[in-house]
């Protein structure tokens, strides 16, 4: 079929097409996106019916097609003429310039296609990406829309990707050719950036290999590389997973490692723990409210393991807080959570408490941490810090000091994740390699052994210290894990409190944080595994899983840390590890295996 004369109506006969692809175009329209986007105004050109710039808001000039020139003669004309006069030079290099090109005559802009069948009973889709229709145009302007800008929202028109740039003209087209009124008159839609669609990748770089995620590295890293350190990734950490020697396996370094971190002494590259600053008048307060234990009367250059809740009552994260003065704090997070944690935090001082005066800072990468751990630690730190006294009755466990390092301002924290005397040294992380360089020389007469992660998981596991995503799954509460002793009775309120004392999360049949001691003490438990109490009764009733297991060279045999069903009365009994090959007999223990007194720390 072909159109009349008038464009109102079509003559002939149908013919059908077969075609495996469709183009779409959004007809010879200039290409003003960037004119507006810098603040200029259009103008509208009636004989073709396009929109043109008029006004720059900037010391600019559009030429070419994006200014209504769409035959090459036109546009060798107008630009050298318009660029000529824009720089103010006089060029007579294009006056001889012989252009032969076709002209375009024939032009005509069709809106809407006319069709013997009514509006209503098929569909003239003017919006391929969001299906609108003409039949929604005309629609909304029976309701009374008369605004492009009403329109586009009640129909939807010019809100994909393309932002209009296939159905906007149309649009206006239709609009115009339905009220009456001239299509300059209706204006334009907001045009939005960018004008061209962009993907991530375009903004971010390249995502695959290894560009895939971010690779962050502690101020030593360079000295783990060059001992031979494996590592493991944390958070985007690069964490000294172990260090083996002459040939070791991961096993073999791990108990070396962690033997000499309690026979003598071992050191850790803490720096990936989340370290937020925390200031404030309504600091204290702060910390009353997200943790489950209280802060208020905690003393000036003092530390606080803490535990934080979701709001249905479940530990999603922990660590340690130190009070550096009346109203500023250094909270310590674990390395994968550091993020979470601080959007958290912003997010109720900014949603749920604005009237506190708190401030927080993500300062891990600003801070360096060498942790020295073991019986001869405090010799250490002596070499380190000779001004700096140590006794016990001085600088007792869970407290905090500062002192120089040569001419290095530290903070040093006697707090420990191992169960052994520990410090924790903190320098500004462009003096991390050098502290650590420094620990290393001052330990040689004791043996100081650099220790992994997987040796620190070894160590806490012994003394029953939890990880946070290891030993937890978002479904434990503080009770769960056998740690009722840091939820406060006293505190009004806390977050996840009221969650606390629900009926399912008070029930005694909940899975509960057990140590297991397997009949075979060299025997050692995969991590995931399930446990039952029979394994003839079919289906076999799943009690819990294994969440962390270990060979402990300094208690000569395994040990492992369980969540199983009413664990807390379960102390004693028998239970059974099913296996690919065999069943393995296990005890439910205490979770502590070793200095249960804390005689170590308080030492």
């Amino acid at each position: 079929m072909k159109l009349s004369e008038d464009g109102n109506t079509t003559v002939g006969n149908k013919i059908r097409l077969s075609c495996d692809c469709l183009g779409m175009s959004g007809g010879w329209t200039p290409m003003v996106h960037m004119h507006t986007q810098s603040g200029g105004k259009l103008d509208f050109r009636d004989e073709d019916q396009v929109f043109l710039p008029k006004e720059n808001s900037e010391d600019q000039i559009s030429v070419g097609s994006c200014n209504g020139d769409f035959d090459l003669e036109n546009i060798i004309d107008k630009t050298v003429n318009k660029i000529n006069k824009f720089l103010d030079i006089d060029n007579q290099d294009y006056q001889d310039t012989n252009i032969i090109c076709s002209k375009e005559n024939d032009k005509r802009n069709i809106w809407l296609l006319p069709n013997k069948i009514p509006l209503g009973k098929t569909k003239c889709f003017i919006d391929f990406q969001n299906d609108s229709t003409a039949k929604d145009i005309k629609l909304a302007l029976k309701e009374g829309f008369r605004s492009i800008e009403h329109v586009k929202r009640y129909t939807t028109t010019g809100m994909a990707t393309d932002q209009g740039k296939l159905s906007n003209m149309h649009a206006l087209g239709i609009i115009a050719d339905t009220a009456g009124v001239k299509m300059g008159t209706l204006g334009t839609t907001t045009f939005r950036p960018p004008f061209t669609p962009l993907t991530f990748g375009t903004l971010v770089g390249r995502n695959v290999g290894k560009f895939f995620e971010v690779v962050r590295k502690t101020s030593m890293h360079e000295w783990h590389v060059e001992n031979n350190a494996e590592f493991e990734n944390v958070g985007q950490w690069k964490r000294p997973w172990y260090y083996p020697k002459n040939g070791e396996n991961m096993h073999d370094a791990v108990q070396r490692e962690s033997k000499a971190a309690r026979d003598s002494a071992g050191i850790l590259d803490a720096s990936t723990l989340g370290k937020i600053d925390i200031q404030g008048t309504d600091a204290s307060e702060f910390l009353n409210r997200v943790y489950t234990n209280a802060w208020s009367k905690l003393a000036i250059g003092k530390c606080r393991y803490g535990l934080m809740l979701n709001e249905d009552g479940m530990v999603y994260d922990d660590g340690v807080t130190t009070r550096i003065s009346e109203n500023h704090y250094l909270m310590t997070t674990t390395t994968g959570g550091a993020a979470n944690v601080l959007s958290k935090l912003e997010d109720y001082l900014q949603t749920e408490w604005p009237e506190l005066d708190v401030y927080l800072t993500s300062v891990t990468d600003h801070y360096s941490t060498a942790s020295i751990c073991g019986p001869n630690s405090k010799k250490i730190l002596n070499k380190l810090f000779p001004n700096l006294d140590l006794s016990d009755e001085n600088f007792p466990h869970m407290s905090f000091k500062e002192d120089k390092l040569e001419n290095i301002n530290c903070r040093i924290m006697r707090i420990s994740f191992t169960g052994e005397l520990s410090y924790e040294i903190n320098v500004e992380s462009k003096y991390g390699h050098s502290l650590w360089k420094m620990c290393i020389e001052a330990g040689k007469e004791f043996n100081l052994t650099p220790y992994g992660t997987e040796t620190m998981h070894l160590l806490r596991a012994e003394k029953g210290f939890i990880i946070v995503g290891q030993d937890t799954d978002g479904t434990m509460t503080p009770s769960d894990l056998q740690m009722d002793w840091i939820v406060s009775k006293k505190k009004y309120d806390f977050i996840g409190k009221r969650s606390l004392y629900r009926s399912d999360t008070i029930r005694e049949d909940r899975k509960q944080l057990v140590g297991l001691l397997t009949d075979d003490p060299k025997e050692i438990l995969e991590e995931g595994a399930q446990i039952v109490s029979d394994i003839k009764s079919k289906p076999i009733d799943m009690l819990g899983h294994v969440t962390s297991s270990y060979f402990s060279p300094n208690l000569n045999k395994s040990i492992a840390l369980a969540v199983v069903r009413s664990g807390k009365t379960m102390k004693g009994q028998k239970l059974i590890i099913p296996m690919e090959n065999k069943n393995i007999n296990v005890t439910v223990s205490d979770t502590i295996f070793l200095d249960k007194e804390n005689k170590i720390l308080n030492a």
